[in-house]
């Protein structure tokens, strides 16, 4: 860490220093070490704690946190020794839930500043590695509609026809048909109670949409398609081009106020300024060996890599899409009116093939 430009972290408003940690030693919690200010750092005593109450009680003080389960193994640390560390520096007792049990993380000390402080450094803690988990959800328009679904298996069909000389094309790196969609950003929601506030969130944008598509479904065509990177003959990712049919922008409005509306909330990272709208038909990701099973599609901006016989983003072999490109490349998938925008689930499927929905709404 360079000392004149430290790494900082922004929780609730206030800025914080991020201290060095090795992330290898955080995989399970007999491996978490501490992470947190050094011992010669003095607690702060007008340090305050600004989002969470803290009450007085006949011993002291106290304030319970809500912190899921997943991140109880970096508060406590290596054999325990994070809790400990942080109880000493700030003279305070961290109580902690068993792994796997939903609760509280209980703050208490003998001066509420003592507490306060506690606080902060947990909810450094917890914001640094909530960073590092992988997402369990996202915001989704589904694009599997019958007609669209048609349309992109005769795409597949022609495609390996005509082209499966090419290097790298064959059928398993085409898209699931049931899983064809737009993903306007990703979350993790790492328990029950995080799910409900995305849903809750969804909700309240639930106005502004119906407001741009004036109560009514968004008339959609899904033609042409394009790739990812530089070079045509080395592909990973082919995507097919969605459009409003009147053109519109309404679409990418939708999608903008959806992430700006999530990130507002904490509950989503800012990838880009405007979310790049596309659906995946083919994916070098999905290249598997003919014993493996048919999982589930990747979304983006993130990659699903999991499953049998997926390859991993080290080892992906790309394809050389100048054929498609320019045999296929004004390939019309077909049109369909759109109706709702679905908080998805990672790794799911539903009784129509799509992913299962955690929430939606609909633009009538």
């Amino acid at each position: 860490m360079e000392v004149l430009r430290p790494s900082l972290i922004n929780i609730n408003g206030r800025i914080y220093r991020r201290n060095v940690t090795k992330e290898e030693h955080y995989e399970e919690e007999d491996d978490s070490s501490y992470m947190g200010p050094p011992e010669s750092e003095d607690l702060a005593e007008d340090e305050t704690c600004d989002t969470n109450f803290i009450e007085q009680t006949d011993k002291g003080f106290r304030c319970a946190i809500d912190v899921p389960s997943v991140l109880y193994k970096y508060i406590i640390g290596k054999k325990g020794e994070t809790r400990r560390r942080l109880e000493f520096d700030t003279k305070t007792s961290i109580s902690i839930p068993k792994q796997g049990i939903e609760g509280q993380i209980v703050i208490t000390g003998s001066h509420k500043a003592a507490v306060s402080s506690a606080v902060t450094r947990v909810e450094v803690l917890v914001e640094s590695f909530r960073k590092k988990q992988p997402f369990t959800h996202f915001l989704s328009f589904s694009l599997n509609d019958p007609k669209i679904q048609e349309g992109f298996l005769k795409f597949k069909d022609e495609v390996l026809e005509q082209c499966s000389q090419d290097h790298g094309v064959e059928g398993s790196i085409f898209q699931n048909p049931a899983k064809l969609h737009l993903t306007i950003g990703t979350l993790a929601l790492l328990n029950e109670t995080e799910v409900r506030k995305a849903c809750e969130h969804l909700q309240e944008c639930q106005n502004f949409i119906r407001d741009l598509t004036e109560g009514k479904p968004l008339p959609l065509e899904v033609t042409g398609v394009e790739y990812m990177n530089d070079d045509p003959a080395m592909v990973d990712v082919l995507y097919a081009k969605v459009n409003v049919i009147d053109r519109s922008d309404k679409l990418q409005v939708i999608a903008d106020r959806l992430v700006e509306h999530f990130v507002s909330a904490g509950l989503m990272v800012r990838e880009w300024d405007r979310v790049k709208l596309h659906g995946t038909v083919m994916n070098t990701l999905f290249r598997k060996d003919s014993t493996a099973c048919l999982l589930h599609s990747s979304v983006f901006p993130a990659e699903d890599t999991g499953g049998a016989g997926r390859q991993t983003m080290s080892e992906r072999e790309a394809f050389d899409a100048r054929n498609i490109l320019q045999k296929f490349g004004s390939h019309r998938f077909g049109e369909f009116e759109l109706n709702s925008v679905l908080l998805s689930q990672r790794y799911s499927t539903d009784c129509t093939g799509y992913y299962t929905s955690a929430g939606s709404v609909s633009f009538s």
